[in-house]
């Protein structure tokens, strides 16, 4: 006999079900502290492998290649380039920390070893689990800045009292990054998938947002798109705070971090309610 199709209409509000409110709960905290008490085993090991690799870029690049470019113009301030790239190492040290951790370690947990269909036999919804999955890549993101801005303190790049305000920018940045790679891992269907979104755009982000250059030195066109990029914001907001001045505009960043944040989660929620609806 064929098989008998749902309604056109059931279908559309199953369809329309998934893109309904977040129905959070404080039953994302287990799911966390469950992350938690698993990284621990590991914590040492996890961390040298996160802040290994911007570490290198500030010491090739800022001591390296800062020796012979000396100091950067940006805007109206002249800064030395080991100062420049630090500020912008340590943002993009957050947005690959908070990526690695929403791609590949949450598609394990998601796909491979099923830990999420576990937890969903608890009284715990999917909601839950996909807030708690971003926040503990925010989590570990933030571990991590924090250690390489210890880092940045103690080779006395900068010690502005400024700096204090770095951690909660970046913590808005890591809940940013973090919900838009959880759109990525509810589409993938393998780790493969992921090269996709680190080629097409994480790469070019690292490039455009004023990370390693300042961006007056883009075409016009490709500065007006690149300001706009989510690592752009951070950077437009941490690097003030490594001179020792608060932002310009700040509001306006903070608002493009977060407003990005919560539509990249809402959508990051849709396609995970769809991929366990099927």
């Amino acid at each position: 006999m064929p098989a008998i199709q749902p309604p056109a209409t059931t279908a559309l509000s199953e369809q329309l079900s998934h893109w309904s409110p977040p129905q959070l709960s404080k039953r994302w905290w287990p799911v966390f502290l469950r992350n938690f008490l698993v990284w621990r085993k590991l914590a040492v090991p996890s961390l040298i492998g996160n802040i290994a690799e911007p570490l290198m870029w500030l010491l090739a690049f800022g001591y390296g290649l800062g020796a012979l470019i000396g100091e950067v113009k940006v805007d109206s301030h002249t800064m030395p380039y080991l100062l420049f790239i630090a500020s912008g190492s340590i943002c993009m040290s957050t947005m690959n920390a908070a990526s690695f951790e929403a791609l590949y370690s949450a598609f394990s947990r998601m796909h491979v070893q099923k830990t999420w269909d576990g937890i969903l036999n608890a009284p715990v919804q999917l909601d839950d689990i996909v807030l708690a999955e971003m926040l503990w890549a925010s989590f570990k993101a933030i571990f991590s800045a924090t250690a390489i801005l210890l880092v940045i303190l103690s080779l006395g790049i900068s010690h502005a009292p400024t700096l204090i305000a770095v951690l909660p920018v970046l913590l808005l940045a890591s809940i940013c990054f973090a919900s838009m790679a959880l759109i990525f891992n509810a589409l993938a269907s393998g780790y493969d998938f992921f090269t996709y979104y680190f080629t097409l755009f994480l790469t070019p982000t690292m490039f455009l947002s004023g990370v390693f250059f300042p961006q007056s030195q883009l075409p016009p066109l490709v500065r007006h798109v690149a300001e706009w990029l989510p690592l752009s914001q951070a950077v437009m907001l941490v690097r003030p705070l490594f001179l020792g001045e608060w932002p310009q505009q700040a509001w306006l960043h903070l608002g493009v971090l977060a407003g990005t944040a919560a539509l990249s989660f809402w959508v990051a929620l849709a396609l995970t309610r769809r991929r366990f609806a099927r």
